[in-house]
């Protein structure tokens, strides 16, 4: 037997040729874990994050649906909700948001699988093996599909870089709440769970 072992990085990326049809299949064959393509076609495969960044992770995804469940101005979706942004990438970010009257305009087919539109809101968490250069990447990405707001959050740094659309990159050092602006009215954010 040999016990040589083959160490992958992590996320890994391949360069395969997929349908998003396939793409969306692969996805749900594959539960455990995440998947996201990028506008080229390369296919980012990440394991499951560790359990003090889904921790953290459940705690931005409950305040941010119980934000949109007391005011019913869009819908929110959790890290395994896939987006299908207009550059062609599907996308999946920790934590997102989309106004009710553009998720009004998707037909029930096209709400089932990665909604083809990018959130309004979108927020990344880092985990430990996160790249901080790929994740602002992403982040970039979002701005320039359509994200009016988005948060990257960096726990390791404590640190909030904020993104808005013709906007440079705010970056906030250590806060205790961020606010959702006019994009999330009335939606302020506890970071002090999440640090």
């Amino acid at each position: 037997m040999n016990n040589n072992t083959l160490s992958l990085p992590v996320p890994l990326n391949l360069e395969i040729d997929l349908t998003d049809e396939q793409f969306f299949q692969l996805c749900q064959n594959n539960r455990d874990l995440r998947f996201e393509r990028t506008a080229t076609g390369e296919l980012i495969i990440m394991p499951p994050t560790g359990s003090e960044t889904s921790d953290r992770n459940a705690e931005l995804t409950y305040q941010l649906r119980a934000w949109s469940r007391q005011n019913q101005l869009g819908k929110s979706f959790d890290s395994s909700g896939g987006f299908q942004l207009p550059n062609g990438a599907q996308r999946s970010p920790d934590a997102s948001w989309v106004t009710t009257e553009r998720w009004n305009r998707l037909t029930p087919a096209e709400k089932e699988k990665f909604a083809p539109l990018c959130p309004d809101f979108v927020v990344e968490l880092m985990s430990p093996n996160d790249s901080l250069e790929k994740t602002r990447s992403k982040m970039t990405e979002y701005r320039n599909n359509g994200a009016r707001l988005g948060w990257l959050i960096n726990r390791q740094q404590r640190q909030v870089e904020i993104y808005r659309p013709y906007q440079g990159v705010e970056i906030l050092q250590s806060p205790n709440t961020l606010s959702g602006e006019d994009i999330l009215p009335g939606f302020v954010l506890d970071l002090t769970t999440i640090w």
